[in-house]
């Protein structure tokens, strides 16, 4: 398995490998996007027949994370959703090829591309206060040098040094301070105490996208749920293609032979529908497990009860799976470091939120700026509410947000950050509050009047909490080795594939890291010679970072600023050396002269 630039081996067709005549069958654990995605490349890349190819699935749905669905007796469910962004390359690769449900003769990436261009993403609101008023930060970042140095010495920084560090201990309380880690965390679902090292992939990752952290002009989304519009449509491709789904079937062990510097999968304990089978492998019987999940144990609230708290011995079946192998090989991760002693500020409950009238509609369109009812872009992303104890978000996707979603209705997704602290209007910790009280919560940050909070509360929304205990799991710190490899070194027929394997510099908690995960366990198992696109490396362009650089010190220009990767003010007769000069062009074109 190799990585490529360019489109020359993007729209390559690779050779047939030798090695696909010999599969006899392939099983995918778990049905999540990183799953679907390795059997679709395995159709399309290793010609391999469909029809020996079985996903196996502990629910009796598809989709993993990416979820959307009109829950029985609960109402709307969306438990969360994932930002996407032009330079998602394998997830485009994997989209091209798999057609629309909704635009005829058109694959999805078409439909999602059209889309994107006719209604560009954008927010008019980021941050508010004081129920419902708008900051006004005019979107800059206010951070100051020693927090601008943080952020470069950071990226400096080998990646082998930052094992096992937390976000606090490479930043200072200045940095955390600023509107740009207000930004910054509530985008991206990020706390204190997460992993350092995850932390500097982001910023390498997305630097090409700093100018568009304040407004989310850089994000793109689908036209409805992520269920709907990615998951279903990839599926539908699947099963025309003959590939197996088998629902209410836990793997609940694998067994592999590790001798000899050698891992082969040999056999997949299962339960299925609560009987124990055992399907005995072949060394050409491929095994791409997803291990370890950020919704496992999840459990559901409704307008007058919480979501009940999952108990911390029940990891389920996909951390339970990721252990037992674990103990078969130190080479298979170390699971504990992200299911176990997570912090009790953590993110865990998020809520759908229905509105069933137009009452509300008013006070959204007030921060948004925009009509909800369009079908257009609302909110662009999450709209923070920064003085709220729970450290509140929401946002309002293209509506409908379900195709089935009543017209006068409005599907809202609301988060908090902080799980164990009073709230402002409920004095309640969030993960002890029913649906109601949620309702009152965010009501009371978006602007109603006191007065009419209870009633709205009660009878014009419709909210379904949804506890997560390990929602932010992705993020914990960590060190080399606590995530496998995707192909473990000598691995003959076993991978890992999903945000819980390793694989260079690309970023955890995106659909794109689930699909080039998926991507290079196919390739590399079948010797598809054709190669997976590299991470956009917008890190390594200097016209990137002279850029980033402008925003990041708030549109300031030379010799007003320091040079960040001098940290050295440039003087005005400096200045005079480059004028006429290559470097005088590139300085002006990214507004820094």
């Amino acid at each position: 398995m190799y990585t490529s630039n360019g489109n020359y081996e993007a729209f390559a067709r690779p050779k047939k490998p030798e090695r696909t005549d010999n599969i006899s069958a392939v099983y995918l654990v778990g049905s999540g996007l990183a799953s679907l995605s390795a059997a679709a490349f395995l159709i399309r890349d290793a010609q391999l027949p469909g029809n020996k190819i079985t996903i196996l699935e502990e629910l009796p749905l598809p989709g993993g994370s990416l979820d959307g669905i009109d829950k029985d007796h609960y109402g709307f469910v969306i438990r969360g959703g994932r930002e996407m962004e032009n330079h998602f390359e394998c997830l485009w690769d994997l989209y091209r090829s798999v057609p629309s449900l909704e635009v005829e003769n058109a694959s999805v990436l078409d439909e999602f591309y059209w889309l994107n261009k006719e209604d560009p993403n954008s927010s008019e609101c980021r941050l508010i206060h004081s129920q419902g008023v708008q900051s006004d930060t005019d979107g800059k970042f206010t951070l100051t040098e020693k927090g601008l140095k943080e952020i470069i010495s950071l990226c400096l920084t080998k990646e082998d040094d930052l094992q096992d560090k937390r976000i606090d201990e490479v930043f200072s309380q200045e940095f955390f301070d600023s509107n740009f880690w207000k930004y910054w965390c509530t985008m991206f679902a990020f706390e204190n105490w997460h992993s350092a090292m995850e932390m500097r992939r982001y910023l390498m990752r997305f630097v090409h996208h700093i100018d568009g952290l304040a407004d989310f002009s850089a994000l793109k989304f689908t036209k409805y749920n992520q269920y709907e519009s990615l998951v279903m449509p990839l599926v539908d491709y699947l099963t025309e293609q003959g590939v197996t789904v088998q629902y209410n079937t836990k793997v609940d062990n694998i067994i592999v032979n590790c001798a000899n510097n050698q891992k082969i999968a040999e056999k997949l304990e299962l339960i299925v529908d609560g009987k124990e089978q055992t399907i005995e492998l072949k060394e050409d019987d491929l095994v791409f497990v997803t291990n370890g999940s950020i919704t496992e144990s999840s459990t559901y609230g409704t307008q007058t009860t919480p979501a009940p708290i999952p108990s911390k011995e029940d990891l389920g079946g996909s951390w339970n799976l990721w252990k037992k192998l674990a103990e078969q090989c130190d080479e298979f991760g170390h699971p504990e470091k992200f299911c176990e002693n997570l912090p009790s500020e953590s993110w865990v409950v998020s809520a759908t939120i229905t509105t069933l009238d137009k009452k509300i509609a008013p006070y959204l369109e007030n921060i948004s700026k925009r009509d909800p009812y369009s079908g257009r872009v609302v909110t662009g992303g999450i709209v923070y509410s920064e003085d709220s104890n729970w450290r509140q978000s929401y946002t309002i996707n293209r509506q409908p947000h379900f195709k089935k979603q009543p017209k006068d209705e409005l599907v809202i997704w609301f988060y908090a950050l902080c799980s164990n602290k009073d709230g402002n209007y409920v004095k309640k910790p969030i993960t002890s509050c029913t649906g109601e009280e949620i309702a009152k919560e965010w009501l009371y940050h978006i602007g109603v009047p006191v007065e009419k909070i209870d009633d709205l509360a009660k009878n014009s929304v419709n909210v379904v909490p949804t506890y997560m205990p390990f929602i932010t799991s992705y993020f914990m710190p960590r060190a080399n080795g606590d995530r496998p490899l995707v192909v473990p070194n000598g691995s003959k027929n076993l991978a890992f594939i999903g945000n819980f394997a390793e694989t260079k510099r690309d970023t955890v908690f995106t659909t794109e890291y689930s699909v080039r995960t998926a991507m290079e366990a196919v390739y590399e198992l079948m010797d598809v010679d054709r190669g997976v696109p590299e991470v956009f490396a917008s890190a390594f362009d200097i016209r990137t970072l002279l850029r980033a650089t402008y925003y990041l010190t708030d549109k300031k220009t030379l010799p007003e600023i320091k040079v960040p990767w001098l940290m050295s003010k440039v003087e005005k007769h400096e200045l005079k050396k480059i004028q006429g000069t290559f470097v005088e062009e590139l300085l002006k074109d990214n507004h820094l002269l």
